[in-house]
């Protein structure tokens, strides 16, 4: 049996995912990125190698392809492809009837269309401001002194919404910080966070094509209180993964890898 790997090395974690022939995922991790990408991208390695029986290092895979903010960085790469092909291949092998995807990373969201054979039919991206990215929600769930599980799901039990004006993370961070100074529901205020973060999908989704549905890849598609408020505010339904969506980008890395070394084998 032959394996392919995948290294997603992000801007704040790193992923790693190894498949079979078949496509079956054998290993995968989620780790916090250091500041040296070369380093990320041999930790998570070396996590996924550890985990199939016979594999020691990299270099005992049949293929590896790096993707990511420094897919450049990763040394034992066969070769690198953009995360944007990679979230749409690792969504096609994994359902290949979603067809449009909102992607939000550590700095930046995007949005992303597949074609028929998980290749990228068109991507819009917005990588000039942090806002709605996951460096924003980990500066929000951080002043209201939660974890970002706990802050994902506050807003669920909201009765209103106390909009957020700021369009600025810095700015929304004291605007935030504030509101819960002056006693204002914490809830109400999650609510208006994600319904402000959902306002600037709006975009993002009409690039990637979306007409009834959409799905969510990366850390903050594991946020149920912003999946909720981008079905309200974009009137589309959120198609929930059946494989860890933070995993997306790293496996659609490994099925490039697959799909390469096999042709290479034939």
């Amino acid at each position: 049996m032959k394996y392919f790997g995948g290294c997603d090395v992000g801007s704040t974690y790193t992923k790693a995912v190894i498949i079979d022939e078949n496509g079956k995922i054998v290993a995968d991790t989620t780790l916090k990125s250091k500041i040296n990408a070369k380093e990320s991208a041999e930790l998570a390695m070396k996590e996924v190698l550890d985990q199939v029986p016979g594999l020691e290092k990299s270099e005992d895979l049949a293929y590896l392809i790096g993707t990511g903010y420094g897919r450049n960085k990763v040394p034992f790469a066969d070769e690198n492809i953009s995360e944007i092909s990679c979230h749409a291949m690792g969504v096609h092998v994994t359902n290949p009837n979603v067809k449009a995807i909102i992607d939000i990373g550590g700095q930046d969201i995007k949005g992303i269309s597949i074609d028929t054979d998980g290749t990228v039919k068109n991507f819009a991206m917005n990588d000039k401001c942090a806002a709605g990215t996951g460096r924003f929600y980990e500066a929000m769930a951080r002043s209201f002194e939660m974890s970002l599980p706990e802050f994902s799901k506050l807003s669920l039990t909201a009765k209103n919404v106390i909009p957020i004006t700021a369009q600025c993370t810095v700015f929304a961070e004291s605007e935030v910080i504030t509101l819960v100074g002056e006693g204002k529901p914490m809830d109400e205020i999650a609510a208006g966070i994600q319904m402000a973060v959902a306002k600037r999908c709006f975009v993002m989704s009409k690039k990637a094509g979306a007409t009834d549905s959409i799905t969510l890849t990366g850390g903050c598609a594991k946020n149920d209180g912003l999946k909720a408020a981008i079905e309200r505010v974009l009137k589309l339904k959120v198609v929930d993964l059946s494989t860890d969506p933070q995993l997306m980008g790293a496996l659609g890395a490994a099925e490039y890898a697959r799909q390469k070394g096999l042709a290479k084998k034939a």
